[in-house]
């Protein structure tokens, strides 16, 4: 049984909200009494999704928001504090995984891309939160990192060098920020049983063997479990927790 929050008055922004863990996320932030602002490129899933939570008694906005455009995250940022009034969380959810490949054979439009929203985007949006919890003089920042930024995958380097990056902003972010009253973290997932996963796993059928041969506990993360680990980092029970990476992966990095 997850523990329960109260975000009642508080003002979640949620990138990548349009389905999986993002969506948990958002989820779990209206339950707990949040105002919740899901942003996804896919915009008409993701005010379908905002509808939904509505309709279930939440408060929630759905807003296009590509994050490899910085101009569309302060956007959308913009309009979460004008509609609002403050942005108190944000989880920078949005990601992307590059096809495995050999560096040495790898598309340059791959690497691209996948350094645009994973790393870029992230950075985008950090950018522009900050701006505003720096003049309200407090907010909490969740990034999604991954076990690849942890550790190395066979054939991933590229997707694996931004999730270290996202550490990287993470820890250095929350050193300029901790005594200016924001928190900084990262969660670090191991394989999720989201969307995105599902489709890369159509496609290269013999990763999921590899992938239970070092899952301890020998199933795929669920988006909600990911989501609560989010929660705890964006509550007061995390008020001591600044700079981390916390994996959330089953015992995989443990292995």
């Amino acid at each position: 049984m997850n523990p329960t929050y109260d975000f009642t008055g508080q003002v979640a922004f949620v990138t990548g909200a349009s389905q999986g863990m993002g969506l948990a996320a958002a989820k779990a932030y209206a339950a707990a009494g949040a105002i919740v602002v899901l942003t996804d490129v896919q915009a008409e899933r993701v005010q379908a999704e905002a509808e939904k939570i509505h309709a279930q008694g939440g408060r929630a906005i759905g807003l296009a928001c590509d994050v490899r455009d910085e101009d569309q995250v302060a956007a959308a940022i913009e309009r979460t504090v004008a509609e609002f009034g403050r942005l108190d969380i944000a989880f920078n959810n949005a990601g992307v995984q590059a096809p495995a490949s050999d560096l040495a054979d790898q598309p340059t439009n791959d690497f691209d891309r996948v350094v645009a929203i994973n790393l870029r985007g992230t950075w985008a949006c950090m950018k522009h939160e900050l701006k505003q919890m720096r003049a309200q003089g407090t907010g909490v920042i969740v990034n999604m990192a991954s076990i690849g930024g942890l550790i190395g995958n066979l054939d991933l380097a590229a997707y694996n060098a931004t999730k270290h990056g996202v550490i990287g902003l993470t820890r250095s972010a929350a050193l300029r920020y901790a005594k200016l009253g924001i928190r900084i973290n990262a969660v670090c997932p191991a394989t999720i049983n989201t969307p995105m996963v599902a489709s890369m796993l159509e496609t290269q059928p013999e990763a999921m063997e590899d992938i239970m041969r070092l899952q301890v506990i020998g199933r795929l993360g669920e988006p909600e479990e990911v989501a609560a680990a989010v929660l705890w980092l964006s509550s007061s029970g995390a008020s001591f927790v600044h700079g981390i990476a916390l994996p959330v992966d089953g015992g995989f990095t443990a292995n």
